[in-house]
């Protein structure tokens, strides 16, 4: 093994190893390079309004090519803004250097690598016509996978980043410590919540990388200073909630980043005797959903489908899924319809009864 594989074993033990000997024994990454030696001109994006999942998944990837290509001229860039206080400060943590987004020279590029989302999501930076050559990706696909001549999808996986993270490792290639901190935070936020579920990857990746990480700019990152349009939310998640029997559901109405509506659905999942949780919330011209969930019998993801069934598109995984509704005028009265029918659906599906209805902040009835 060469010095760099030996300074990653000199911090693992146990799983780690053995975690580390699967990655190099499958050749994910190996494929991967081998399909992209020969490009000279390779793009690596991630979905819009990309996460801390989505922004380091990237740059890892990013850093990674740029090692081990070095003839090859690889490209970071985001369709749309990065909007938020956590998203905000992630990005002045990492120092993202971004290619400007232009639809029109996507073409140029002799490959694309995208990351953390498939090529139909409803979030895909990418238009039909135009086919990642690679995608990586932790979230369930509505059937078969993309078709692309490069799939690495883990559905067991809880982040795209602890992904990237089994790629370093296959190669032998060293995460220095502000990549290993960024990775970190992301892995870790991903995971948030009580819908959280790791998997062996992601506890390998999370005790691997705390080993290797600037503490200082994780802490900064998870301790970020926040806007006071983060607390407007909160105010608006509490005041707003409602539940019935184990099912929770809270709108937070105008929203300016879109990361808002996860964060409550996995606080009020913490409620006791809470199962589910629903937010919704109007941002872009979208109403946008997230469902949380502590059942083992369903899937967010599933449900998150029949939700949107015909109205709108969402994905996810078991525990935790997304989705949005394109508003056609935005007005209240549309905005109250669709609520009203999410409602009606959502409390169907889980065979809860609308009759009695409880306020959690009950002063806010």
């Amino acid at each position: 093994m060469s010095s760099a594989g030996d300074t990653y074993l000199q911090t693992m033990t146990g799983p780690v190893i053995s975690v580390s000997r699967k990655s190099r024994s499958r050749s994910r990454a190996k494929k991967l390079l081998k399909l992209l030696h020969d490009k000279k001109n390779i793009l690596v994006t991630t979905h819009q309004h990309p996460d801390p999942d989505a922004l380091a998944s990237s740059l890892g990837m990013y850093v990674l090519l740029t090692k081990k290509l070095p003839h090859a001229k690889i490209s970071m860039s985001i369709k749309g803004p990065v909007k938020g206080g956590i998203n905000e400060m992630f990005v002045r943590q990492s120092n993202l250097k971004l290619t400007p987004w232009d639809d029109a020279t996507l073409k140029e590029y002799e490959a694309i690598v995208l990351l953390d989302a498939q090529p139909l999501f409803a979030y895909s930076p990418l238009p039909v016509d135009v086919t990642p050559i690679a995608v990586l990706d932790h979230h369930r696909s509505r059937g078969r996978h993309p078709n692309c001549p490069f799939c690495d999808i883990r559905t067991d996986v809880g982040a795209t980043s602890s992904i990237v993270f089994s790629y370093f490792l296959e190669l032998e290639v060293p995460i220095d410590r502000s990549l290993a901190a960024l990775l970190l935070y992301a892995i870790e936020s991903d995971l948030a919540g009580a819908a959280g579920t790791p998997g062996e990857l992601d506890n390998v990746a999370l005790s691997s990388l705390m080993l290797l990480a600037d503490t200082h700019k994780f802490y900064q990152m998870r301790y970020a200073d926040l806007p006071l349009s983060y607390f407007t939310a909160c105010y608006d998640g509490l005041g707003h909630a409602v539940y019935y029997d184990n099912a929770i559901l809270s709108h937070l109405g105008d929203i300016d980043s879109i990361e808002k509506p996860a964060l409550i659905a996995d606080f009020l999942l913490r409620f006791e005797p809470i199962k589910w949780s629903l937010v919704t919330a109007v941002y872009d011209g979208k109403l946008v959903l997230s469902i949380r969930t502590a059942d083992p019998k369903l899937s967010a993801a599933d449900l998150i489908r029949k939700l949107l069934h015909k109205i709108g598109e969402g994905g996810g995984h078991r525990t935790k899924a997304g989705g949005m509704i394109k508003l056609t005028t935005g007005t209240a009265h549309e905005i109250e319809k669709l609520l009203h029918l999410l409602k009606v659906r959502y409390l169907r599906q889980l065979n809860v009864s609308a009759a009695k209805p409880q306020h959690l902040i009950p002063h806010c009835k």
